[in-house]
């Protein structure tokens, strides 16, 4: 074991709660999960994860805080969840000071993405760098930044939404009015619909499954013409959205998490070709593009980092 102080990390999502003890970029201990649809409110959900956090102090005494990354909105200053993404009845909650009162321990309360930034930033692919672009390609498309060695926040801690930023302003419309987001074409039920009119319009229609971003890697790395170009549209898309970051931030790395990035090169490949085709000069110099280190990890290693270098106690 290292000397740095231990910490523990929630990495709050719509179907469960993880839970782990973290020590520098290792995750050393983990709680079972919380199911969180089994919650009626935020209340009770609350009180498990206080037990949860009890029990994980009992064999680790040496945790000095606790850090929980939320998929919505949050106020990381007063550690209040404004809304979550798919979880009823978060709305307006004071999380932080709920949650201290219950442990004794100080809280750190933020977005999700953020902790996977910064996880990836301290003790991941972007150590080291002190301008990150980092996304995380799942269900939908979460993002975030790093400016000049600081997780960028906004005025409104919204900042680093990388998937609602538009690919198409005559795109579709988005959750929010905004047209062509991102997400709304490269999420894991996009691409699996996009997936099935193009073999549909090919003459041999799949079903949901063959069309899943698994079972499209599988088929383009068997040579499926029409798996290949879904991944290539994909990285094309998503290339998009990186150059425009990349001509207003001018990041050292992009650094690419979530599950369709397990699909490799299939999806890499095409982002580095049509992401250097759209920058020039010093923009795309030295550019790297790299997957994240971090997998399903990396929500409990962001959220006890960042909690340990908030109270005090940097790695």
């Amino acid at each position: 074991m290292s000397d740095t102080p231990l910490a523990i990390g929630i990495d709050f999502g719509g179907t469960s709660v993880k839970t782990g003890v973290v020590d520098g970029s290792e995750v050393i201990d983990h709680a079972p999960p919380i199911a969180t649809p089994e919650f009626e409110g935020p209340e009770e959900l609350i009180d498990a994860i206080a037990r949860t956090v009890e029990d994980l102090r009992a064999r680790h005494p040496g945790v000095k805080a606790i850090g929980v990354g939320m998929p919505g909105f949050v106020n990381f200053e007063t550690g209040t969840v404004y809304n979550l993404t798919n979880v009823r009845g978060w709305t307006n909650i004071g999380l932080k000071a709920l949650l201290e009162a219950k442990t004794g321990l100080p809280v750190t309360v933020e977005n999700d993405a953020n902790c996977m930034a910064f996880a990836e930033w301290k003790q991941g692919a972007g150590r080291g760098f002190q301008h990150l672009i980092c996304m995380t390609l799942g269900t939908g498309v979460g993002g975030a930044v790093i400016a000049n060695g600081q997780l960028v926040r906004g005025a409104r801690h919204g900042a680093g939404e990388i998937g609602q930023t538009s690919i198409d302003y005559q795109g579709r419309p988005g959750a929010y009015g905004n047209l062509g987001a991102l997400e709304d074409y490269v999420g894991n039920n996009e691409i699996t619909a996009s997936a099935r009119v193009a073999y549909e319009a090919a003459g041999d229609p799949k079903g949901a499954e063959q069309c899943s971003p698994a079972a499209l890697a599988a088929a383009a790395n068997a040579g499926d013409p029409i798996a290949l170009k879904i991944w290539d549209d994909v990285g094309r898309m998503i290339a998009t959205a990186a150059m425009n970051c990349c001509w207003l931030l001018n990041p050292d790395a992009i650094i690419i998490g979530g599950g369709v990035a397990k699909a490799g090169k299939l999806v890499f490949d095409p982002i580095t070709k049509h992401l250097h085709e759209q920058l020039s000069g010093p923009f795309k110099d030295d550019l790297k593009i790299v997957p994240a280190r971090f997998g399903n990890e990396a929500g409990i290693v962001g959220a006890a980092v960042l909690a340990l270098e908030t109270a005090g106690h940097p790695g």
